[in-house]
């Protein structure tokens, strides 16, 4: 009788509950937690910071399944063991064999592939790929241009940028952890010549053109590549293009005489305006008319027409050999 009473009374007080317009809802913490998350974090302090910890040290992880993960990812098809073989670093592999060797393992299981060919590989796709894109998009830059802008795209700290935001830096298996930019970059190389090895050159190619060369996107390339010279390099190029010899001229000028003095020049040629600029003295704004010349004669401005990289470049323009 007193369990139907009780259930009756719980049923009771449920209609009640449903009936009112508003339910608060309280939360019950333990009077043990507060003082226990404070004294975990006295402790965390205590220790100070601690060294990143691998992700491969984990017990749940599983380096095949990362590996397979990572090809779905950047959808594209990879042959495992060339993947396993381009995250892995040869100094990694040489201490694995020395490891093994002393073990007392056979010299013939000791032998750990390692990704320094595939490096190599990806590292002559990628730069023929990113000159021969350039070249395209860019045909009015010079040659010196051309080797400047490439080199952006292609140095360590842009590689390393590019390849840490795909998620390489768990999978890379090195003798030092985080790896270093160096390491991330030469992962990136050894991703892209495993693609070609695994999917063909093509595949190679529109990886390079997706992840490398779209670092240019919404790029100044005035940063990218700024002449020392710009005179002298403005009259070479007036001279080799049959422009006419370029002029400098004094378009205006105000508060002379002052510490806020403003010169504006102006560069003619053939009585065309190349370019202008504005600068504290004559000297400073006939380079800053100068640079804004070959602006306008390489079509590098801010206002240009963006970088098409969905283009596909046939793979006989770009020069492997």
């Amino acid at each position: 009788m007193s369990f139907l009473r009780s259930a009756v009374g719980l049923l009771a007080r449920a209609k009640l509950l449903e009936g009112s317009p508003t339910v608060q809802t309280r939360r019950h913490i333990k009077r043990w937690v507060s003082p226990t998350l404070r004294e975990l974090a006295h402790r965390q302090k205590k220790l100070g910071p601690q060294k990143p910890e691998r992700r491969a040290g984990f017990v749940e992880w599983n380096q095949r399944s990362e590996l397979f993960a990572f090809g779905k990812r950047l959808g594209e098809s990879f042959e495992l063991s060339e993947l396993q073989r381009a995250f892995t670093e040869k100094s990694f592999a040489e201490r694995e064999e020395n490891r093994r060797r002393q073990l007392g393992i056979e010299e013939s299981d000791l032998q750990m592939p390692h990704n320094s060919d595939l490096v190599e590989k990806g590292q002559h796709i990628a730069r023929a790929y990113v000159e021969a894109f350039l070249q395209h998009q860019l045909p009015k830059v010079p040659n010196e241009g051309l080797q400047a802008i490439a080199s952006f795209l292609l140095s360590t700290e842009t590689l390393a940028h590019v390849s840490s935001h795909l998620g390489t830096k768990d999978l890379i298996q090195s003798t030092e952890y985080p790896p270093s930019a160096e390491s991330l970059a030469k992962s990136l190389h050894a991703v892209i010549g495993a693609l070609a090895s695994s999917s063909g050159i093509e595949r190679a190619f529109i990886f390079v053109r997706d992840f490398i060369c779209t670092q240019l996107n919404q790029k100044d390339l005035l940063d990218v590549w700024t002449p020392q010279k710009p005179i002298q390099l403005l009259e070479k190029i007036c001279q080799e293009r049959k422009l006419g010899e370029a002029e400098p001229r004094l378009l205006g000028d105000c508060g002379k005489n002052t510490v806020l003095a403003a010169y504006q020049v102006g560069i003619y040629a053939n009585r065309q305006l190349l370019g202008k600029g504005f600068g504290e003295d004559v000297k400073t704004a006939t380079e800053t008319a100068a640079l804004d010349a070959l602006q306008s004669i390489f079509d590098t401005r801010d206002n240009r027409r963006p970088f098409d990289f969905a283009i596909q470049l046939e793979p006989k323009t770009v020069r492997l050999g």
